[in-house]
């Protein structure tokens, strides 16, 4: 049976509406709740979503976070705990807008570490996935946002990325680099006091070449959410396992998924 593909909007407050794409293929079981990455939206997971729905057989959520793609606009600056509210406050209050009972996360980069908040605060959640996320700021994420600055300021990623995210694009990357380059921000952001809070099965995965982030981002995560997480690294990968290794990371995922 061909899955239903529906896009629509969620009314969370008065000034929050989060844009969803809801691959409806079951029903009635877990729902794999998709969170994107800092210069992220639904069409930059490409065909991932589609995919992970027919290898694991489940319903796929994917939604853009506050600020992405026809969600509700952000200003700027950013708050300092930007990440903490986004899965404190504002996925909790989706998974109970869609009434979803059973929620498995599965977040990218920044949106792996909206998921470790989310995962702690919410009793819907029965599994928890992350790609690249980060607890705390290390060299090498700094690095890496400092040479993407670079080439947005002298290739064609601006055009590249207005692809996607129209005039949006300059707010957009304005509040990724500015936020994480903040002295503010590198001094206060640190996830590790939700860790243990985290109650269900996780795994823990980054890629062994990823640009952004040291390899203790997954094992200090791992060890902070105790035995139920598994940390693994994925082989000639960089910071996006669903795009560069789409075949191990699925596999891996969907492995994890029949285990829970």
């Amino acid at each position: 049976m061909m899955p239903v593909v529906r896009d629509y909007p969620v009314q969370l407050s008065p000034e929050v509406q989060l844009q969803v794409r809801h691959i409806e293929r079951v029903g009635g079981g877990p729902t794999l709740v998709l969170l994107h990455e800092a210069l992220g939206n639904i069409a930059l997971w490409r065909d991932f979503p589609e995919q992970i729905s027919e290898a694991t057989g489940l319903d796929v959520l994917v939604y853009e976070r506050l600020g992405y793609g026809a969600s509700s606009p952000i200003t700027l600056p950013r708050p300092d705990d930007y990440l903490e509210q986004e899965g404190r406050i504002w996925l909790p209050k989706l998974l109970d807008a869609l009434e979803l009972e059973q929620a498995i996360l599965l977040g990218h980069s920044d949106g792996g570490s909206v998921a470790l908040v989310g995962a702690a605060v919410s009793p819907r959640v029965i599994g928890l996935i992350t790609m690249a996320a980060h607890i705390q700021v290390d060299d090498l994420t700094l690095a890496g946002i400092r040479q993407t600055l670079e080439r947005y300021q002298s290739s064609d990623l601006p055009e590249r990325l207005a692809r996607y995210h129209g005039d949006r694009t300059d707010l957009l990357f304005r509040a990724w680099h500015e936020t994480w380059l903040r002295d503010s921000f590198q001094s206060s952001f640190n996830l590790t006091p939700w860790l243990n809070q985290i109650q269900c099965p996780a795994l823990i995965m980054q890629g062994v070449d990823d640009s952004y982030g040291l390899p203790e981002q997954v094992t200090d995560i791992a060890r902070g959410i105790g035995s139920q997480a598994t940390p693994h690294f994925i082989p000639a990968c960089g910071h996006s396992p669903h795009l560069e290794q789409p075949e191990a990371s699925i596999e891996e995922i969907r492995r994890f998924i029949l285990a829970l």
